[in-house]
């Protein structure tokens, strides 16, 4: 088998990754750090909800992998196939066996589209859209200009989820949209989800919940989506509270898919029970071995998975790694900081930041739990370039 060596490996090329990287290198040039990631190309997530409706284009999220590799970073154009963190040793499906000295592992979320009966060959036909797939993502919008009525579902799964707020916030577009359109009164605009509430953090819930009654959407709180129905337009909600199953026709359904770590992960012995990355919720370094890392989507941080949580995961997991290199005490502490941009109609925003406990960690010196056209344009254009100059640079 063949075998290599670098200081830091990186399992990932996401936003998770590539900002590790880029902020290990700034402060140590002559790092030996490797990067494993199949892709071809990065793409910024966050604008998938406008694509949806009908905002952008979705060939301007998607930019060349290769761009956003920092100079000096090794690319290793593959997979993890197992780890081996008792010998600080990863292989990869190429065959190749990589020893480390530290390890980060960013190796964001599985969608498990296959646990919904019934979508597989359907995705993307007959109404059914999600935001959640670069490949599909513009079905949504074009399923919505072709919607003349009937019920609009869209759904929440049971397990943890990248980006929380966006089953929601396609929904809010959609409403507005199907008002424009002159067909909003032959309509339901329903939300199925398997969370028990609208959101998990008190100030914003309540906003939010203002924004549901304004619409007049439909709420169906613990219901689970576990079966489509393509032939009779049927989706089947299983109750979470034990009782009878729901079952809504629709003409529209945006499926939002259980998630998961991914398998190689879940497998690993870097998993906890729940198949996430173990890591110290405030140095992120793994909970039995202290040269393993992770941040982002993959991990057991017990926070929204998202790219805001990253820009403030990044930083300190690239100190406290840093801080184990040369022997120090791990004094960087992350508090949980999360931030959903939560879109409630075109031209429309509320900007929940949260921390550990789901108290506000807000901005901005105004009540961002207030819809405002500022904080749209800063979605719109203030955080694609935060993201793509900054953060994947290193910089923010």
């Amino acid at each position: 088998m063949k075998e290599n060596h670098h200081d830091v490996v990186i399992v990932g090329g996401g936003t998770g990754g590539i900002s590790v990287a880029a902020r290990l290198r700034n402060a140590s040039p002559t790092l030996d750090i490797a990067i494993i990631e199949p892709s071809e190309f990065h793409d910024y997530q966050p604008l998938w909800t406008l694509v949806g409706g009908g905002v952008v284009g979705k060939e301007t999220t998607r930019r060349s992998e290769a761009d956003y590799i920092p100079p000096g970073v090794t690319w290793i154009r593959d997979r993890v196939a197992t780890f081996d963190p008792d010998k600080s040793a990863l292989v990869t499906e190429g065959g190749t066996r990589i020893r480390y000295q530290q390890l980060v592992v960013a190796a964001g979320i599985q969608l498990n589209w296959d646990k919904i009966a019934g979508l597989a060959g359907n995705l993307g036909k007959g109404g059914i859209v999600s935001n959640y797939s670069y490949d599909i993502v513009d079905k949504t919008w074009e399923a919505l200009r072709q919607f003349r009525g009937g019920n609009a579902v869209f759904t929440f799964p049971s397990t943890p989820i990248k980006c929380a707020g966006a089953p929601q916030k396609i929904m809010y577009l959609a409403d507005d949209h199907l008002r424009r359109a002159g067909v909003r009164d032959k309509s339901r605009v329903i939300y199925a989800s398997a969370t028990p509430a609208i959101f998990g953090v008190k100030k914003y819930a309540a906003a939010l919940e203002k924004v549901v009654q304004r619409k007049s959407i439909e709420t169906h709180f613990r219901h689970d989506l576990v079966e489509v129905r393509p032939a009779s337009k049927e989706a089947i909600f299983r109750n979470l509270d034990g009782g009878a199953e729901l079952v809504l026709s629709y003409e529209l359904l945006h499926v939002v898919p259980p998630q998961s770590a991914p398998n190689f992960v879940k497998s690993s012995a870097l998993a906890n029970e729940a198949g996430w990355v173990d890591v110290h919720k405030h140095t992120l370094q793994h909970v039995r071995f202290p040269n393993v890392f992770s941040l982002g989507d993959c991990s057991s941080l017990p926070t929204s998975r998202t790219g805001a949580a990253i820009r403030k995961e990044a930083p300190v997991l690239a100190e406290n790694l840093l801080a184990l290199r040369d022997g120090k005490p791990l004094t960087g502490h992350y508090d949980g900081y999360a931030s959903c941009p939560l879109v409630t109609g075109y031209g429309r925003l509320i900007l929940a930041e949260f921390d550990y406990d789901g108290k506000p960690a807000e901005s901005f010196p105004f009540d961002q739990s207030r819809e405002r056209f500022s904080m749209w344009a800063l979605k719109t254009h203030g955080l694609p370039e935060l993201y793509w100059n900054g953060m994947l640079r290193g910089r923010v």
